[in-house]
């Protein structure tokens, strides 16, 4: 049987039907949408497969359309936008049944040294993942078991995914929360050696707990949720290689929540403190109706 990271490297391995036209598989699963990841992250594959591999990407900015439907595939079709001395430049769109689900804009560019080098520490001397428990073993603690629908989702569940600090369950613990939040991740298992996977998994999982830090002042993460929320629009700046099955840092914080959106910013870091990855997300966050009172007898 498949193991998960597997499975993620099958999923980004894209169908190539056409001249710049990709198709990628859409799982079937118990989702009411397709995860945002994986559409950001299969179309960054397809981005790269029509760039010189000599040119990594440097940033992409993305947005969510529609939301996709699980078990449908989807087809990417590559603009060639740009191809320049230093940089490349291509725009992709996602489609679905005949409707654009994603646009992407993704910007590769060939490393130059000799130029300006610094970088800002991390905010906290965060702990070795090693000492954390894995995000299951958090819920499992606290439910007793797994609902079956989370115990499917963690039996697929591509990272391993572990909290700086301990989840909130309760009001008392919520209380004057501040919206930030902190998880190490990696893939359950190997990659390969192909630095673009590697690029597109975190892409995929940059998309899995960022709006974490737009709710924790407001609602357990794990559990029954108040509010439906979507990914609107997610930009990324890849500032150094990386490998995305060992750890990584994902620092997370939320500077405003209004008018029904919540805006979140990433910065990724690998063990030694260098700072790999920036991220910037918009969520929306519409509360689901209240359950109708039961009549009295």
């Amino acid at each position: 049987m498949t193991n998960p990271a597997e499975r993620l490297v099958d999923l980004l391995d894209l169908e190539q039907i056409e001249v710049n036209i990709f198709r990628g598989a859409s799982p079937q699963e118990s989702l009411q949408r397709v995860f945002g990841g994986q559409v950001a992250g299969q179309a960054l594959v397809a981005a790269g497969r029509t760039t010189e591999s000599d040119r990594p990407v440097h940033s992409l900015h993305a947005y969510f359309l529609r939301p996709g439907i699980p078990g449908v595939p989807i087809v990417y079709q590559v603009e060639r936008v740009r191809d320049g001395r230093s940089f490349t430049t291509r725009r992709v769109a996602a489609i679905q049944q005949g409707k654009t689900i994603f646009n992407l804009t993704a910007s590769f560019h060939h490393p130059e040294e000799g130029s300006i080098e610094h970088q800002l520490p991390p905010r906290l001397d965060f702990p070795h993942p090693d000492a954390l428990p894995k995000v299951v073993d958090e819920i499992r603690e606290h439910l007793g078991a797994l609902p079956e629908a989370l115990e499917r989702m963690a039996r697929r569940q591509p990272f391993d995914i572990r909290y700086v600090d301990r989840l909130r369950w309760t009001p008392e613990e919520l209380k004057d929360a501040d919206p930030r939040s902190a998880v190490w991740m990696r893939a359950v298992g190997p990659l390969g050696d192909d630095p673009l996977v590697h690029t597109c998994a975190l892409t995929y999982a940059s998309d899995m707990t960022l709006l974490d830090a737009v709710r924790i002042p407001v609602e357990p993460l794990w559990g029954m949720r108040g509010f439906d929320m979507a990914s609107l629009d997610h930009a990324m700046w890849f500032h150094r290689p990386f490998r995305a099955d060992e750890w990584f840092l994902y620092d997370q914080e939320s500077p405003i929540a209004h008018g029904g959106r919540g805006l979140a910013r990433g910065r990724i870091y690998d063990l030694e403190g260098r700072l790999l990855v920036s991220v910037v997300q918009e969520g929306l966050f519409r509360p689901y109706p209240s359950a109708p009172s039961t009549p009295k007898s």
